[in-house]
């Protein structure tokens, strides 16, 4: 069997599966909407570029930036459950299989990262006094981008959960202490520090036990980049439900609990729970801290609107993938629950919590003052607006799926 031949059939299996839906995405509006986002976003940056304010925290923003970046790691295997019974006998060989997954993940996540930098650096280069030299910072990013894709590949191999967790926070910790001791340190000493920080990281990953290829652990990845591609195409267009991960996230569950026990809140008792077990949770809390900060860095200005209800579509689009949750479940279908009722608890929620949302991300614009307050003003008209219209937009589209149906 050749399984690189094999990697490369499954890679183009999946890909010709999703490329139909991209007609669909487009037809959306989403590539004009991107391209007027781009334009706007250059304008901005070059004005902003050119006036710099006295003293702008430019190290941690490039710290913000570019540590995510050097962590962020992942990857497409496109391995089956069925693997485990009939690729098992050619495990002493996976490592043909697996290095395509290995490459694949490194580089198309490094021309992302280096992407940002050359975008960054402009800004960097003006408002930092003893800024680092062009050729040494990428080189650093490349090395410690390399250094933790490899240790998040050692991760997903070694044999405990507890060991892998661990490790995970140790990357983590170890890459924000990389870029930070490399923006706030002299060269030489950072550069002899980041040498030897790097080689007891490496000593440090052969102590735990690792499985050659494990198999439950690789598939379990793999069906959660498979959902996450396909819940990102569900924003535009219906597409076949994928399985995702549930967390347990046992310091959230009595949210929810409080609930009457009766036909009226049943399906909000049901999708409180899934939005709290649900990747939806975990991506809506970064959007939200990644909104708070922009907010507060672009307070008082017509660009600091536009990046607020920019932030709110987006959690608003994440939160609407709620109402599809088990839209292709028997058991909720025999409820006797009316459709009526089950529009009403779930766009309730979704609406309500979108509110929540948005008055979070509000909140860090009255740094902008009394000077700025006509703006933050218009921020929040704006944002109401935003969710009236996604609310009565959603429910327009229940309407017609049921009709449809």
């Amino acid at each position: 069997m050749d399984l690189k031949q094999l990697w490369k059939q499954r890679r183009t299996g999946f890909w010709n599966g999703i490329l139909p839906y991209l007609g669909y995405v487009i037809q959306s509006g989403v590539a004009m909407v991107f391209l007027f986002l781009v334009i706007a976003f250059s304008a901005w940056y070059t004005s902003f570029v050119q006036h710099i304010p006295a003293g702008f925290p430019i190290r941690w923003i490039t710290l913000l930036l570019l540590a995510p970046l050097v962590l962020f790691s992942s990857y497409r295997t496109y391995l089956h459950p069925a693997d485990i019974v009939f690729l098992r006998p050619q495990e002493y060989r996976m490592h043909e299989y697996l290095k395509n997954s290995f490459a694949r993940g490194i580089i198309y996540k490094t021309l992302g990262m280096l992407l940002v930098f050359v975008t960054l650096w402009p800004l960097y280069v003006r408002a930092d006094q003893d800024a680092r030299p062009f050729g040494w910072f990428i080189l650093l990013l490349l090395l410690w981008k390399g250094l933790s894709s490899y240790g998040a590949w050692q991760e997903l191999r070694m044999v405990q959960i507890g060991a892998a967790r661990g490790y995970r926070l140790l990357r983590w910790a170890l890459a924000v202490l990389a870029v930070a001791a490399w923006l706030w340190q002299p060269p030489q000493r950072s550069i002899w520090f980041l040498l030897l920080l790097a080689v007891v990281y490496i000593v440090a990953l052969r102590i735990p036990s690792k499985h050659r290829v494990s198999w439950e652990r690789l598939i379990q990845v793999e069906k959660g980049q498979a959902g996450r591609v396909m819940r990102t195409l569900g924003w535009f267009v219906d597409v076949p439900s994928s399985g995702q991960k549930v967390s347990s996230r046992r310091w959230l569950s009595k949210w929810g609990s409080g609930l009457p026990w009766n036909a009226g809140k049943a399906y909000r008792y049901l999708i409180t729970k899934t939005f709290i077990r649900t990747e939806v949770f975990s991506i809506v809390v970064r959007l939200v801290v990644l909104g708070m900060l922009l907010s507060w860095w672009t307070a008082g200005s017509y660009f600091g609107i536009g990046v607020y209800l920019f932030f709110l579509l987006l959690a608003g689009v994440q939160l609407g993938a709620l109402r599809r949750s088990h839209s292709e479940s028997f058991w909720i279908m025999i409820y006797p629950i009316s459709g009526e009722s089950r529009r009403s608890q779930v766009l309730g929620f979704i609406s309500n919590l979108h509110a929540l949302v948005a008055l979070l991300m509000w909140l860090p614009m009255l740094a902008a003052g009394w000077s700025g307050l006509s703006m933050t003003i218009a921020a929040l008209v704006l944002g109401v607006l935003v969710i009236y219209l996604m609310r009565r937009s959603q429910g327009n589209k229940w309407l017609k799926e049921e009709e449809d149906e």
